[in-house]
């Protein structure tokens, strides 16, 4: 291309040499001026540019070699003038229109082969080879997002997309203009219309592609995705790129529930829980539950050095094995056992010697526990304090209990045994300390009464609760109910059209949990924190979420599908709390995680208490047994420093 450029550029300027083009010297020049001309190109990056992901900068740098080579060409005719002779027919002219000629006829063939794929000519081409049809997709989002997704799905190899419209969420966007040729078809706030209107003039449009965080941005989010689905369009979101390589690809999230909901995702610390969870031996009770096999296979991405799952449920492990990677395998233990079933779990956790132990097994059916309320005790209570005081007198680093708002005030069976367990766990971080290994509550089960131990053995176990609302879409939530239900055909079924829930996506919750076992890792003194509380936004009316999810199967709800409100069942109350009254909520450096500092029941009362517990449940007292849990509220001889309580009696509980 250059030595084209310079034959044309002296033949536009009408120069006459004074020298033969190919004699010796005219050869000479050219090899010079080849030589040079590669050497600068390569400097400037020209040979390294793959040509179909060109952009402003890449021509940018054809103008840089062009202008140099221009110049030191020019610096090179004049040195020849000075030190030997001048070369008739050649000035200044000349050299600025090979600058011209050069800059034009490099860059044009690239530009040209950008615009070839760029076009539709291209997908036409493809198409004529034999290629699957390349979807049509539309965009939501802001025009910079748009520009990437345009350039990035028209360098595809092979096509899967094409963006045919893009609806921007600026609202002082330019309507009528184009990105990249592509129309901006619609702004805010008439996005919804304007779907419409598109869904149903056309048959083509197969794909609605959401920006990054716009679930954030607009109030019609849920709206959008009710008219993609109910017209058969496939609806994902805009999450990033993939590593380019060579090709470069678009990393697309379909869009689920919890997103629809507007639960705005927290940006995990990856590398923070990564260095705390890195290497360590990770066990996890209820490991096959809904929050359990998400700890566990987050644990083992996170490189932890081996994890072990103890269940109970044969069917739960059996379904947590089918999840878990290939690479994954060797590292992932997996044992039926209750928690309950002191001797084995001691086994387990003394082979095993785990790092850090979560403890997330636990009954959690509301109107189930009611009645069943033995079973509640059984493996809130004496399941969490088994697994305490194994892990104390195995010298466990970090014992962290998986709590509930349903502890704050409890009005149900699963409120008060979640409030014991997260009593008997603030209290043994109080005194850092365990019962020596006389295992008293197994003594009580099996119908002694030992009295209270005489010593305390100290542990450097540090024991902390993590307590947080609703896990969205986790075995038996509504969202799982609702889905069944819809499936069914209805009716959707809701308690009381005044009821609010938290909601937190399981993926969230578990590295928040995890922040939240790192942070206490590091705390000591004044500033340590028995009880962490994640911050789960504003209360969702579960209203609100049975008629989303009806409008996102492309139904209408009270219309295709009736809603039947039941009233409310014993134990269930209107609203959750995430902290009590007398609760203390400290703010963290950590986002959307806080410390609590609340009254604790000495360890000593809790100890009295177990014979009186575990008497009631021998007679089948229900009354008896709420009374004795209702004991584990702290009084005001508990309080000290850390703030007040009010404990509750037994007929407010139940």
């Amino acid at each position: 291309m250059v030595l084209v450029a310079v034959a044309l550029s002296l033949i536009l300027s009408q120069s006459r040499l004074s020298f033969a083009a190919f004699s010796p010297g005219g050869l000479a020049c050219w090899a010079v001026i080849v030589l040079i001309a590669h050497l600068l190109f390569r400097s400037c990056g020209l040979y390294n540019t793959v040509w179909r992901f060109a952009s402003t900068p890449d021509f940018f740098n054809i103008l840089k070699g062009c202008g140099s080579l221009t110049v030191v060409l020019y610096l090179a005719s004049l040195a020849f003038r000075f030190f030997f002779q001048p070369v008739a027919g050649l000035n200044e002219r000349q050299f600025i229109v090979f600058f011209l000629v050069s800059f034009t006829i490099i860059s044009a063939p690239r530009l040209y082969y950008r615009f070839l794929r760029d076009g539709a000519s291209w997908r036409i081409l493809r198409r004529a080879t034999g290629d699957a049809p390349v979807k049509q997709a539309l965009f939501i989002g802001r025009l910079s997002e748009a520009d990437v997704i345009v350039r990035f799905t028209r360098t595809a190899v092979p096509a899967e997309y094409a963006i045919a419209g893009i609806m921007a969420t600026e609202m002082d966007a330019p309507l009528g203009t184009r990105i990249q040729g592509v129309p901006v078809v619609a702004l805010r706030p008439r996005l919804v219309e304007v779907l419409e209107d598109y869904v149903n003039g056309t048959e083509s449009l197969d794909l609605l592609i959401f920006g990054k965080g716009v679930e954030r941005e607009i109030e019609d989010y849920a709206e959008l995705v009710r008219v993609a689905r109910h017209s058969g369009i496939a609806v994902v979101q805009f999450s990033g790129l993939s590593e380019l390589g060579q090709g470069g690809r678009l990393v697309l999230d379909a869009v689920e529930m919890e997103t629809i909901m507007r639960r705005s995702a927290v940006a995990t610390d990856t590398a923070r829980i990564g260095a705390f969870v890195g290497g360590k031996r990770v066990m996890v009770t209820g490991g096959a539950g809904s929050i359990g096999r998400v700890l566990v296979k987050r644990a083992l991405e996170l490189g932890a050095e081996a994890v072990l799952v103890a269940d109970n449920s044969e069917f739960g492990i059996f379904q947590l094995d089918q999840l878990i990677d290939d690479h994954y395998r060797d590292r992932l233990t997996s044992r039926i056992v209750d928690v309950t079933d002191r001797p084995h779990m001691m086994r387990l956790v003394s082979e095993f010697k785990p790092s850090i132990l979560f403890h997330a097994a636990a009954l959690k059916h509301v109107p189930l526990l009611e009645e069943n309320w033995e079973a509640a005790i059984e493996t809130n209570v004496f399941g969490t304090l088994a697994c305490a005081e194994i892990a104390a007198e195995c010298g466990v680093p970090q014992f962290l209990l998986i709590s509930s708002d349903k502890a704050v005030d409890p009005t149900s069976v699963l409120g008060v045994t979640k409030r014991a367990a997260e009593q008997i766990v603030s209290s043994l971080h109080e005194t850092h300390a365990a019962p020596s290994p006389l295992h008293a509550a197994n003594g009580h089960r099996a119908g002694a009464h030992h009295s209270h131990h005489e010593g305390v053995h100290r542990s450097g176990t540090k024991f902390i609760a993590v307590r947080f609302g609703n896990v969205f879409g986790s075995n038996g939530s509504v969202a799982t109910i609702f889905q069944a239900q819809i499936e069914a055909g209805g009716p959707v079924t809701i308690t009381d059209r005044r009821m609010t829930r938290y909601f937190m996506t399981v993926a969230e919750a578990v590295d928040l949990v995890i922040m939240s076992a790192a942070d206490a890792e590091q705390r000591q003194g004044k500033d340590d924190y028995a009880i962490y509380m994640l911050d789960m936004g504003q209360p969702v009316p579960i209203l609100e979420v049975a008629e989303t999810m009806i409008r996102m199967t492309g139904k209408s709800p009270y219309t295709d599908i009736p809603i039947r409100f039941t009233g409310i069942r014993p134990g269930e109350k209107l609203h959750e709390m995430l902290h009590g009254e007398n609760e203390e909520v400290v703010k963290l450096d950590i986002a959307k995680i806080f410390g609590l500092r609340s009254a604790v029941v000495q360890w000593p009362r809790i100890e009295a208490a177990l014979p009186a517990l575990v008497a009631a449940m021998h007679d089948r007292d229900r009354a008896a047994a709420l009374a004795v849990l209702a004991g584990f509220n702290p009084i005001e001889e508990d309080i000290g420093a850390r703030g007040q309580a009010v404990p509750k009696t037994a007929g407010q509980i139940g």
